[in-house]
């Protein structure tokens, strides 16, 4: 039985890097834990994974953190071999068994766009076709975060 922390998380990896190569997936899966580790975020996976715009009691189509989530589509795998990667992925970022590769980033998008929030982000790194960025520091203050995730 898969937690459900796990499931979200695995679902995120399996949507947002079918098909691309382990280290980006591991990526994508370390962005949403630092996200769970940061103040301006939820402090759990699901909700972090699930976090977008609200009207009326639904959620806003196209308006996710994460587009898979609030597109429209079904949210079920389809491809078995990707699906079992993406848990495998995601029970390896929960557990802490990989140190963080993206050096406390919590925010990615593909290299072929370029999305306006960029501009206002510290660009960390390139994994494969992805670029990781972390928030600006405000002056005076270091980076928010609840230390749940010590050690990575």
């Amino acid at each position: 039985m898969i937690l459900e922390a796990v499931m979200c998380l695995a679902l995120n990896v399996y949507w947002e890097t079918r098909g691309q190569a382990f280290v980006e997936q591991l990526a994508v899966s370390q962005v949403v834990m630092n996200r769970v580790a940061s103040k301006r975020y939820p402090n759990n996976i699901c909700d972090v994974v699930k976090q977008g715009e609200m009207r009326r009691g639904n959620m806003v189509r196209n308006r996710c953190q994460f587009s898979w989530y609030c597109d429209g589509k079904s949210d079920d795998p389809v491809q078995n071999s990707a699906w079992h990667a993406a848990v495998h992925v995601a029970e390896l970022v929960y557990h802490r068994t990989i140190p963080d590769i993206t050096e406390g980033a919590t925010h990615y998008h593909a290299v072929y766009v370029t999305p306006r929030w960029a501009a206002k982000k510290v660009r960390i790194t390139q994994i494969g076709l992805h670029q990781f960025y972390r928030c600006k520091e405000r002056k005076g203050k270091t980076p928010s975060t609840n230390g749940s995730l010590e050690g990575w």
